[in-house]
């Protein structure tokens, strides 16, 4: 490998930049912004093993090639690496890319059978109750660190909470431990243990399968098998694989991300507080500056065609550039601006392999950030700024810690209701205007000449119940909206 600074650096066969590698792993947002200005939108690269493959950089030509399924498709199997064995099983990204029988990599009517089968099981969850669990396991957690004072959110929290929600949604709560993070973690790495990671959490996940073909529960798993496409026991494990993964490794990303900038950008640690912004609207900024998935390998080209002035060969792959697509001058020409209430970022992907589980994932990382800033609002960063580090590959950018402090608390009872103690039904409602008199005997007319009267006498009225205590409007609000 050339010494840094070597103006070969970073370079492989025929010039091209490497996606991997010192340079990579340290700066890809800069390997991809030199490769923007030497090719444009669409610029040739190399994977590991040197690889050859495009990167697609630009905004619109990423949702072009997403929205094309005439032109482009996820099937592996037509990519010439594959065909020709330099993409093989053993190479570093082969979990994340080799062909299986799943929605993401299958099209027509397969791609609406399966892709069908994953939305009828979503849209079976209590997605209410998955809301009260959230906050429920945000709590646990944070009653962990409270004491403390101090806690690295990124593996004390936002690596955790994704893991202990998807294995509650899944149905196995039981596997959720810090193998199983880590093994979700290390299998997008292209490391050499991927491979392994990948074999483990497949056991775990058909060992789920066989549990619920015998006996259903109210799980995703169970709803997933029950669905009139009738899928496999492979395909149902290779989407539950799909699933786990996608949302842990997006969430995790997520929460880490937002709670970076809620405590490194004044602007919105202002908006927050002083209600300008809503933690939804924080995440969807963070979607448009630090994407969860930086990039998807792949899509391959079904025919000889163009994008961004490249002429694509049929069997070419294509890497679905999320990050840097939205950092596309064309879009985002001022990249402080603020990008509140646009959903337009590539975050989700788009097209019919748009992400089908972006809601559960937002309403993780809406939760547990919220959640979090609720029981910790004096929490600041431990450290300055720059001195976060993180772990860059080609699919993820990924913060190593977060540390911070803030004033130790007592523990919360999380199991507790927030509306336990519901007061009594009444019957003496008091209202703002008086109380009717009660009718009296009419009485003759006085004589002028006789004494006046003394003062009427007053009617006795009951006497006023002491007024039950009731929430406020906020906190009522707050309350329905966490699912109680």
């Amino acid at each position: 490998m050339p010494p840094p600074g070597c103006p070969a650096h970073g370079l492989g066969p025929g010039g091209l930049r490497r996606l991997y590698g010192p340079e990579a792993d340290t700066d890809l947002a800069g390997v991809y912004e030199k490769m923007r200005a030497d090719h444009g939108a669409v610029a040739p690269a190399l994977l590991h093993n040197d690889v050859p493959i495009w990167a697609v950089l630009g905004h619109s030509e990423n949702l072009h090639m997403v929205r094309t399924p005439s032109q482009y498709t996820r099937d592996a199997r037509q990519w010439r690496a594959v065909q020709d064995g330099s993409m093989g099983a053993d190479h570093p990204l082969a979990p994340v890319v080799t062909w299986q029988p799943m929605a993401s990599f299958v099209e027509g009517d397969e791609h609406k059978r399966l892709r069908g089968a994953v939305t009828g099981a979503m849209a079976g969850l209590d997605h209410r109750g998955i809301r009260r669990y959230i906050n429920r396991y945000s709590n646990l957690l944070l009653n962990d660190l409270c004491q403390d004072g101090k806690a690295d959110l990124v593996s004390d929290f936002a690596e955790h909470l994704p893991m202990m929600v998807m294995c509650h949604v899944i149905g196995m709560p039981e596997e959720y431990n810090e193998r199983m993070v880590q093994a979700a973690r290390d299998m997008l790495r292209g490391t050499e243990t991927a491979i392994a990671s990948n074999a483990y959490i497949m056991d775990a996940l058909m060992r789920l399968v066989a549990r619920r073909r015998a006996k259903a529960e109210e799980d995703f798993t169970s709803n997933l098998i029950a669905q009139p496409e009738q899928l496999t026991d492979t395909e149902v494990g290779a989407h539950l694989r799909l699933v786990l993964i996608a949302a842990y490794e997006a969430t995790a990303n997520l929460i880490a991300n937002a709670l970076r900038m809620v405590l490194t950008d004044p602007r919105f640690r202002a908006q927050l507080s002083g209600g300008q912004m809503t933690v939804p609207e924080a995440i969807e900024q963070s979607l448009w500056d630090e994407p969860p998935f930086s990039a998807m390998v792949g899509y391959f080209a079904k025919q000889d065609t163009q994008l961004g002035g490249q002429e694509i060969k049929a069997g070419d792959g294509l890497i679905f550039g999320i990050a840097p697509g939205n950092v596309d001058p064309v879009v985002r020409p001022d990249l402080a601006a603020n990008m509140q209430g646009n959903r337009s970022h590539l975050a989700f992907g788009g097209g019919p392999h748009e992400c089908p589980g972006q809601d559960i994932g937002r309403a993780i990382a809406d939760t547990g950030v919220d959640a979090l800033l609720m029981r910790f609002p004096d929490v600041e960063l431990a450290v300055d700024e720059s001195e976060l580090r993180w772990n860059s590959s080609i699919l993820s950018r990924h913060l190593v810690s977060l540390p911070v402090h803030f004033a130790p608390r007592p523990p919360q009872d999380v199991m507790a209701r927030p509306m336990a103690r519901v007061p009594s039904a009444r019957d003496d409602w008091q209202v703002s205007s008086p109380p009717p008199r009660p009718a009296t005997p009419a009485q003759p007319p006085t004589p002028k000449t006789a004494a006046p009267a003394g003062p009427p006498p007053v009617p006795e009225s009951a006497p006023a119940a002491a007024p039950v205590p009731r929430q406020g409007a906020w906190r009522r609000l707050v309350t329905w909206w966490r699912g109680y």
